[in-house]
């Protein structure tokens, strides 16, 4: 709730994080450590919640958009390693659609801000 006098400007796309994770997970498999480390340069958050992203990545899983086995092979414990499947790559070819339709909007915003 905003009180009088405090307005707080957030630029942001709500729920980014999923479509970020579709992208990596279409650009190569991984664990969730590596999604946890390339996720913010992504997003621009400073930080992911490990939780947060473990339960995103099981509820994708659920619905059938991504797959995950667990893989060894490097020194330490398995790895839960995530691929995206074929309706996760229709689910993030909507995600660019929407995106770009917001991208659209915002750059007429932008136009008519800057006396364009």
């Amino acid at each position: 709730m905003v009180r009088p006098g405090h307005w707080g400007v957030r630029a942001r796309v709500e729920r980014f994080s999923e479509p970020a994770l579709l992208l990596l997970l279409r650009e190569r498999p991984a664990h969730g450590y590596e999604l946890l480390e390339a996720l913010p340069p992504l997003t621009g958050e400073a930080r992911v919640d490990m939780g947060n992203l473990y339960r995103v990545l099981r509820a994708l899983e659920e619905d059938g958009l991504v797959t995950s086995r667990w893989e060894a092979g490097e020194p330490g414990p398995a790895k839960r390693t995530y691929e995206l499947t074929t309706a996760g790559r229709r689910l993030l070819d909507e995600w660019a659609a929407a995106l770009r339709r917001s991208r659209d909007h915002i750059d007429t915003f932008l136009d008519r801000f800057e006396g364009r």
